[in-house]
């Protein structure tokens, strides 16, 4: 399956996931809806995102919520399901994130920095080439200028590296960068790399929090 994968079948399905997880699904809230359930609850924005994040570990990698994505699994190309419902589930949690940052994830540019902060830690090497620094909260004067041929940069850069992670493994293995899932769908998230990833568009949408207090590691 992995020897079938090309970088354009992994930025197809990308922009797949993304539409889904904007407009939402049958049975899921969108993105939009997640972050606006966790603004309900008061807190600064950093606790909302730290709330979501925890929620992401204890219950998107379950069977119940993977079996739950429905029609998800019927995809428009040739990519393996469980592939398709890692990278949905995870631009959902990221474009949740950065709704509430305050970013318009309707807008092409915010979309391509959920994209590149698919790659967790690495996210810091692709954006770094176009002048944007990963530790700190991203202005949005900063993704104003994100010009086409930037956007094609970036995706190109985030679809080499998740081809290079699924094709050398042969299993859906992604590491730092997104959730570990068996060969079936309904197996377990691996936490720390949803954590990864989680606290990666945090600190790209919202910021860090300050030395007083801790990030959160569940």
């Amino acid at each position: 399956m992995a020897s079938s994968l090309t970088q354009e079948k992994i930025m197809e399905v990308l922009e797949w996931g993304y539409e889904k997880a904007v407009n939402g699904i049958p049975g899921l809230d969108s993105a939009k809806e997640l972050a606006n359930d966790y603004a309900k609850q008061g807190g600064t924005p950093i606790e909302q995102a730290n709330s979501l994040i925890r929620w992401q570990n204890a219950k998107a990698g379950t069977s119940g919520f993977l079996t739950g994505l429905g029609g998800l699994i019927t995809l428009p190309i040739a990519i393996p399901a469980n592939i398709a419902s890692v990278l949905y589930v995870q631009i959902r949690m990221i474009a949740a994130i950065a709704h509430l940052g305050g970013y318009d994830i309707s807008d092409d540019r915010v979309k391509t920095m959920v994209f590149a902060t698919l790659t967790g830690d690495s996210a810091k090497e692709v954006l770094k080439d176009i002048g944007i620094a990963v530790g700190k909260k991203v202005a949005l004067s900063a993704i104003n200028k994100i010009s086409g041929a930037t956007i094609t940069k970036i995706n190109q850069a985030v679809g080499f590296r998740l081809l290079t992670k699924f094709g050398t493994t042969g299993i859906i293995n992604l590491g730092k960068m997104v959730p570990v899932l068996g060969g079936v769908v309904g197996a377990t998230f691996d936490s720390v790399a949803t954590n990864i990833v989680g606290n990666t568009a945090r600190n790209i949408f919202i910021g860090q929090e300050t030395p007083a207090g801790e990030a959160t590691a569940a």
